[in-house]
């Protein structure tokens, strides 16, 4: 390929706004989705129910990535989902996210990079509340499959190395077979991750659990690892995707607590270690 499958001129721009409500109900669906009260309904109650007596219902931090204040992009940039892999996702919470609120934000392309084998398209999102105050960035990369070549900028590093020793905490986990039909209910529709005809024609053999799904069980499972269990001491996070995950495999988070607010991380199969979430931070009290 000799010319860039995307205008360059898209960097910088940003799309229509996009508002998005949320109620108590979205908030206990996403943490359910995500694995909540999976291993022990009695555990996590604050974050699945909103009646339990003495505890008060709270929403998990990466709730934010599914919110629905993303806006569009910016109009000339077309995407073709059967290309389509979720690269990267980060966010930095500016306060905890209420219980229902509504939000809006606006999504702007910060980079169009050359990756040899595809495009990664990266992203920044500037959400703010109902009164105008900022509630989160977050931060995304789409990878599209066979578009690169074109003798690009490849992008910036991630200055990012496995630290020495075993990991401080080792959290294992193992999404349900039929959590991708779960997880597709806080809005992510893609027949990628529900229609085995629709998989194949993407070159799988069968559905993969969304990326996010996989981020969300392991962004709640840190919030307990590192911020005990309060989203108000869980301020952001970052992860970059290497491998997909198929519903039902075995997984485990890796952690190396760190002394200044930042913990490194990575999500890994428990069996065969192979990296699903790599280069990963979370920012806490």
């Amino acid at each position: 390929m000799s010319e860039a499958p995307y205008d360059l001129s898209l960097v910088g721009k940003t799309g229509k706004p996009g508002t998005g409500s949320w109620d108590s109900f979205k908030a206990l669906l996403y943490a359910v989705a995500v694995g909540a009260g999976q291993d022990d309904p009695s555990k996590e109650l604050e974050f699945t129910t909103e009646n339990s007596p003495n505890i008060d219902q709270k929403v998990l931090p990466s709730f934010i990535n599914v919110a629905g204040a993303s806006g569009g992009f910016p109009d000339g940039l077309e995407i073709d989902f059967r290309r389509l892999l979720h690269a990267e996702q980060g966010f930095t919470l500016h306060k905890p996210i209420p219980v229902e609120g509504t939000a809006t934000g606006a999504q702007t392309i910060t980079g169009i990079f050359d990756k040899g084998s595809g495009a990664l398209i990266t992203t920044a999102t500037e959400v703010v509340d109902s009164t105008g105050e900022a509630l989160a960035t977050i931060r995304g990369g789409l990878f599209m499959r066979g578009l690169g070549g074109w003798g690009g900028d490849s992008g910036p590093k991630e200055e990012w190395e496995v630290p020495e020793g075993a990991p401080d905490v080792e959290v294992r986990f193992q999404p349900l077979i039929s959590q991708a039909l779960i997880y597709r209910l806080t809005g992510d529709r893609n027949p990628l991750h529900s229609s085995p005809e629709f998989a194949k024609m993407a070159g799988f053999e069968k559905p993969i659990l969304h990326g996010m799904c996989t981020y969300g069980y392991t962004s709640r499972l840190l919030l307990h690892a590192v911020a005990d269990g309060d989203p108000a001491k869980f301020t952001g996070m970052y992860g970059r995707f290497s491998k997909t995950v198929l519903p039902g495999e075995p997984l485990a988070i890796q952690v190396w607590k760190g002394s200044n607010g930042e913990s490194l991380f990575r999500t890994v199969n428990s069996e065969t270690g192979e990296i699903k979430i790599d280069k990963g931070r979370v920012q806490h009290a």
